[in-house]
C-alpha cells in the first residue's frame, strides 16, 4: 500500500490572495463572491483575503507572481473570464494566461490556481459562474485550500 497524504479542506489560517481580471467583470465578480464564500464555509476569513484587480486575464500572471514571491500568501487564486470572439485574440490571451499562471506556481512554490473561464459564449461563462455548471470561483478556492494544506503536509 502506498503512503497516502490527504489533507482537510480547512481554510482557517490559510493566507489567500485573489488576482481578478476587470475585463468581463460581470462574470469575474461572481467568481470572486463564490471564492470568498467557499473560503468562509471552510473556516477562512474573507476579510483577510487580499484582492488585486488587473485589467485583463493576460495581466494575471505578473501580479500573481508578485503576490506569491512576497511570502505573505499560502495560495493565490487567479480569477477571470475570456470569451472567444471572431479573432485569434482569445487563443493568445487564454493560452498565455494559463502558461503564465502555471509558470508562477512552479517558480515560486506557491499554489497559483487557474480560475479563469475560457468559454465560447457569454452563456457558457454564466453557466460556470453560478449557473447550471456550478461556480468555478468556488472550485478555485477549494483547490487553493487543498494545495496550501498539502504543500505544508509534505514539507520541503
Amino acid at each position: 500500500m502506498p503512503q497516502t497524504v490527504r489533507v482537510a479542506l480547512d481554510a482557517a489560517g490559510v493566507r489567500v490572495a485573489i488576482v481578478a481580471s476587470r475585463f468581463n467583470d460581470f462574470i469575474t465578480t461572481r467568481l470572486i463572491d463564490a471564492a470568498l464564500a467557499e473560503l468562509a464555509r471552510h473556516g477562512g476569513d474573507p476579510d483577510k483575503v487580499t484582492l488585486a484587480w488587473v485589467p485583463g486575464a493576460f495581466e494575471l500572471p505578473l501580479v500573481a507572481q508578485r503576490l506569491a514571491k512576497s511570502g505573505k500568501y499560502d495560495a493565490v487564486l487567479c480569477l477571470g473570464c475570456v470569451i472567444r470572439g471572431q479573432t485569434p485574440h482569445f487563443d493568445h490571451v487564454a493560452g498565455n494566461a494559463a502558461r503564465g499562471i502555471g509558470q508562477v506556481s512552479l517558480e515560486t512554490g506557491v499554489p497559483v490556481i487557474f480560475g479563469v473561464l475560457t468559454t465560447d459564449t457569454v452563456e457558457q461563462a454564466i453557466d460556470r459562474a453560478g449557473g447550471k455548471h456550478g461556480n468555478k470561483g468556488a472550485d478555485a478556492a477549494l483547490a487553493g485550500i487543498e494545495m496550501a494544506r498539502l504543500l505544508k503536509a509534505i514539507g520541503g
